[in-house]
């Protein structure tokens, strides 16, 4: 049974959180300046699109790799900064408010299964990469459309379903996998046919975006043509990417730190596709293991941690376990809320964290 205190408990935990980023950032800048200390990386390149468009800046180089980033925070951030006149405040109060509603969907997602919606929310917040979910990025926006999408199927709202993911796919490239995981979810649980339409919807800002830039450009595949341009991901064989990071791994530069992060994500990612497997949870297999396929498939690990910010099903599976034995909990906030510290530090000080 869905209770009203799981929304509440997931609100406190998430307001808590970001009292306390609030509080470590502060300590160390002015007040006035914390918002800047938030423009980094991603950040500032979401702040381009949304103040110029894709072309970029007038006057500046155009960079290749914006293409990459989807139309649905950019477009969100340019309407918030009517109201918020500072690019990087309106970016934190995006993922501050979207990501509320996400963690809310997470918890009631979490009951639904029988498990505790608090102990899914902070098994998230403690996740090393958590600090994508407070930054001006677009994780806690995705969130905001992927959990309530997915949990309106878990209800047979289809016609919900299918538009809350269409937000999603707005986003993030991880719309389609979330689109795709839809199918499977509607016929697994054998849906009257004529519902399957809906189905259809969450494709349509992908081919939208994707129209979009070939009338720009005549390339269909912009986006994805943006991240090679970009970050060099082309395509390689799962045991080239894997032997490439482990060599930028072992280096002694600061990028060492985060390949080898890199490489425990893909090891995580991993082990929670086979605990998928065994648990026969096809379309979250789905959605997970697409996601998977197309990181491990790139020339090198980039990113894979934080994409496990997105793989809801995982922190519904921990609280699951959490739920009954509590002990699981105290261990993984032992282990992981320490470097969840620590990546957050990276990040504020200008550092490659993910």
């Amino acid at each position: 049974m869905i209770t009203r205190s799981a929304a509440r408990d997931a609100l406190l935990l998430w307001l808590g959180s970001r009292a306390g980023l609030l509080v470590a950032t502060v300590l160390g800048t002015a007040l006035t300046a914390y918002a800047g200390k938030w423009r980094q990386w991603d950040a500032g390149l979401f702040i381009t699109i949304a103040q110029y468009g894709y072309d970029g800046e007038p006057g500046r180089p155009v960079d290749e790799g914006l293409p990459a980033f989807f139309p649905g925070f950019p477009v969100v951030l340019r309407a918030v900064h009517v109201l918020v006149p500072d690019w990087a405040a309106a970016g934190l109060l995006i993922s501050l408010v979207a990501g509320a509603v996400a963690m809310v969907a997470l918890a009631r997602l979490a009951e639904t299964e029988g498990a505790s919606g608090w102990m899914a929310v902070l098994a998230l917040l403690l996740f090393p990469m958590a600090v994508f979910l407070a930054a001006g990025y677009s994780e806690s926006l995705f969130l905001a459309f992927a959990i309530p999408a997915w949990l309106a199927a878990r209800r047979g709202l289809w016609s919900a379903a299918a538009l809350l993911a269409a937000g999603a796919s707005c986003v993030r490239i991880t719309g389609l996998f979330l689109a795709v995981a839809l199918v499977v979810e509607f016929f697994t649980h054998k849906e009257p046919v004529r519902r399957a339409g809906w189905l259809a919807v969450p494709f349509v800002p992908l081919v939208a975006y994707s129209y979009y830039h070939y009338s720009r450009s005549g390339d269909w595949l912009a986006w994805k043509h943006a991240q090679e341009a970009g970050w060099g991901r082309d395509f390689a064989w799962p045991w080239q990417a894997w032997k490439t990071t482990w060599r930028s791994a072992m280096g002694s530069d600061d990028f060492a730190v985060a390949f080898r992060m890199e490489i425990a994500g893909a090891v995580v990612a991993f082990a929670v596709l086979i605990w998928l497997l065994l648990l026969r949870r096809w379309s979250e297999l789905v959605y997970t293991g697409l996601q998977a396929a197309a990181l491990m498939t790139s020339a090198y690990y980039l990113s894979i941690p934080r994409s496990l910010l997105l793989w809801f099903p995982l922190w519904v599976l921990v609280a699951k376990v959490a739920t009954r034995k509590p002990w699981v909990l105290v261990v993984y906030a032992l282990i992981f809320g320490p470097l969840m510290l620590l990546n957050t530090g990276r990040f504020l000080s200008g550092a490659w964290a993910g």
